[in-house]
């Protein structure tokens, strides 16, 4: 009987605390009323700026949450004591919007000081990116805390390089809890924002799977040497409208990555691909499901962590 009660009570501690690493869209109702709105203006600002912010500051958002979990821990700069995941190799020179998040950030804490994490700044960020190039919303679930350090070693370990191929790809995702259907939701992100040379090179002189006219046509912005920072859009249909163009261009052979072509290359993802560019309807909602789903990484919540002041350090 008192094993029984004892075994109750692990029970009820268990469910505690997954209780308590619940987030909710109402985490901030109270709190900071004005935040998504604060957020959202920012976001919008930014796009105004330059429209392929919007992709930058969703791939920020993934790359947040490949490494140790939704946490804001891509944003830290390298200190003394750990050197952070902006100089790994999927992310140096190559990841940016770090100072839209910091000015945003600045905003959140003129109306609401200490309240909101930085790594909800950039979920938000990320949904609101997606809706203001046409794309779908969803509702954005809160509550998580940003980490006091970073990893350059487990950002290389975990973040997926243009290189990989398909059974790499649903390998790594499916390490963070992600289906198949999440992996080629979430690719169709490449749907708008760009890519540097150096990232499709190999893909563009060397690969049989790919459209020759669209091959010919990048090589002249992308040599085989030098260049390596020119950009091409990652769609080349419709650039800058987050829709469903990026699997039909996968049916045509006009991936831009490796990685990209992977995903209609004879294999398992084929079929998803084909359904996602038939209907943007279905694609949509694989889309949104997949980035709750990745929303929901391991995140800090309760007591873990902190929330940070500026996004770029560890509150001192």
């Amino acid at each position: 009987m008192a094993s029984a009660s004892c075994l109750g009570l692990v029970v009820l501690v268990a469910m505690a605390s997954a209780a308590s690493a619940q987030l909710s869209s109402t985490f901030y109702d109270t709190s900071c009323p004005n935040a998504l709105a604060t957020i959202k203006a920012g976001v919008t600002a930014a796009l105004n700026t330059e429209t392929r912010m919007g992709a930058s500051l969703v791939r920020l958002h993934f790359h947040d949450c490949f490494v140790d979990g939704c946490d804001g821990s891509v944003l830290l700069a390298d200190t003394g004591s750990f050197i952070g995941e902006q100089g790994a190799a999927p992310n140096n020179n190559s990841i940016r919007g770090m100072n839209v998040i910091d000015n945003i950030k600045t905003q959140v804490e003129a109306v609401c000081k200490q309240t909101v994490s930085c790594a909800d700044i950039l979920a938000v960020a990320a949904r609101d990116s997606v809706v203001a190039l046409g794309g779908p919303t969803w509702t954005v679930l809160l509550g998580r805390r940003d980490s006091t350090t970073a990893s350059k070693t487990n950002a290389e370990n975990d973040l997926p390089p243009p290189t990989f191929d398909l059974q790499n790809l649903t390998t790594l995702f499916g390490n963070k809890q992600l289906s198949m259907t999440d992996m080629v939701a979430l690719s169709g992100a490449h749907t708008i924002g760009q890519s540097q040379c150096r990232f499709f090179r190999d893909r563009i002189y060397n690969e049989t799977n790919i459209n020759t006219t669209f091959a010919t046509s990048l090589r002249a912005n992308c040599p085989q040497s030098g260049g390596d920072s020119s950009l091409a859009p990652l769609d080349t249909a419709t650039p800058n409208a987050f829709d469903n163009s990026y699997y039909t261009n996968l049916m045509s052979q006009k991936g831009l990555l490796h990685s990209d072509q992977v995903l209609f290359n004879g294999g398992g993802a084929d079929n998803t691909v084909m359904s996602f560019a038939t209907s943007a309807a279905t694609f949509n909602s694989a889309f949104t499901t997949a980035m709750i789903n990745m929303g929901n990484i391991a995140p800090k919540t309760g007591t873990q962590g902190q929330i940070r002041l500026v996004c770029s350090k560890v509150n001192s």
